[in-house]
């Protein structure tokens, strides 16, 4: 594996910062998703931890730390996957746009699941 010197050079970071722009995207273009503010901050809150956690592990001091970093962001990943069916049942994105975004974070939560393993080496 490369070595990396900045967090935002991660493939991982970058899908995670694309699926926050996706997500706060969609929601604003759905007038009763932009009304529920617990629906919205849920999933903005759960997006916008992905990356976070991705980063701010990297910034850790050891690969312990940041494989734990990592472990929030993966299952942040899951929270965003579960919303996005939620998103989908109340008619606050098209179905098709959700499953785009659920494989994104799929896509996402495996990246991060390879990163993990050579962490924990």
């Amino acid at each position: 594996m490369t070595k990396v010197s900045r967090f935002e050079d991660l493939r991982i970071w970058q899908e995670a910062r694309s699926l926050v722009k996706h997500i706060y995207k969609e929601i604003s273009r759905n007038a009763n998703a932009s009304k529920d503010w617990g629906f919205r901050n849920q999933i903005q809150t759960a997006a916008v931890s992905i990356m976070n956690n991705i980063a701010e592990g990297f910034e850790r001091s050891s690969d312990k730390d940041f494989a734990r970093f990592l472990d929030i962001a993966k299952a942040s990943c899951g929270e965003v996957r579960s919303m996005l069916y939620l998103a989908g049942d109340l008619k606050y994105m098209e179905d098709m746009k959700a499953n785009e975004l659920r494989d994104g974070a799929i896509q996402i939560s495996k990246g991060i699941a390879s990163l993990q393993k050579h962490l924990r080496k």
